[in-house]
């Protein structure tokens, strides 16, 4: 597989170390980090043996889907890093959309459209979704420099020829909704859809407009929802994510919860005793 960077992320100074095969792509970034790479560097590849997702679950990457983490070094509070993730979920919908501008996808069971109508929408905090189906995931790891810097890594899979088939919720992939795309032209997308996007965030400043933005596709607003945090289960109405992007839940009564961590259910699912 042949990748590429886009001229936008050549010209912001991206560089690229491609592979035919990695164990993750995550723990390659931070190997580079901790050897002094100064960042900006994408590890990207098309099959990938050892990934993982959130809370060290597997992330399976079969050949011809794409595995890509993106390598920054950071200066500043980790707190602020935290939040790119949502930078990343929206440079990914944005690059789907351009790369798979015919699809069309139906709702599935655990899921709901994007508030305005989008068809690949995004999950708190790490997920984007076709029509309700998982189709990539996002996850962000560190590790502590020296001078009080860190190692950012920002992975992000995505089925794009083949998905898995025995999960516990709906997953598809960029090839069962008809696109034609492979992970070449998918990641030449991310790498110039992520440039405009870490410009908004601006370091943080900007954080309020991703968050917006971020809205405007989320799965799920305004739908019931339950999501299992600390212990214990946690039922309501997706309210938003606030400015620290927490995820809110309305209760019943009015209350709201902010939850920092946890595993999000829609719909059906969440309507279930339990979760």
């Amino acid at each position: 597989m042949q990748f590429n960077l886009a001229p936008t992320a050549i010209t912001d100074g991206y560089r690229l170390d491609p592979h035919e095969t990695v164990g993750s792509t995550n723990a390659l970034a931070i190997e580079h980090g901790q050897a002094g790479d100064p960042g900006k560097l994408w590890v990207v590849s098309d099959r990938q043996e050892s990934g993982r997702g959130r809370r060290g679950r597997a992330w399976s990457t079969p050949a011809g889907n794409l595995a890509a983490t993106l390598l920054l070094i950071s200066d500043g509070e980790l707190k602020h890093a935290a939040t790119l993730g949502f930078v990343a979920g929206l440079a990914l919908s944005d690059a789907l959309e351009a790369v798979a501008p015919g699809v069309a996808v139906s709702v599935a069971a655990d899921g709901g459209s994007a508030q305005n109508g989008g068809r690949f929408e995004l999950k708190w905090p790490n997920d984007v979704l076709a029509g309700g189906a998982k189709m990539a995931g996002i996850l962000l790891e560190s590790a502590l420099l020296d001078h009080g810097r860190a190692a950012v890594a920002i992975g992000i899979g995505v089925n794009v020829v083949t998905h898995p088939e025995d999960v516990p919720y709906p997953a598809t992939s960029l090839k069962a909704l008809g696109a034609r795309c492979d992970a070449g032209s998918l990641f030449f997308a991310l790498s110039d859809a992520w440039c405009t996007a870490f410009r908004q965030w601006d370091e943080g400043r900007g954080l309020d407009r991703v968050r917006r933005r971020w809205l405007e596709r989320a799965a799920g607003l305004g739908s019931e929802v339950a999501v299992r945090a600390g212990g214990r289960v946690v039922r309501g109405t997706f309210d938003t994510i606030d400015e620290e992007c927490r995820f809110v839940i309305r209760e019943s009564n009015g209350d709201t919860i902010a939850i920092t961590a946890g595993d999000v259910h829609f719909g059906a699912v969440a309507s279930a005793s339990a979760v």
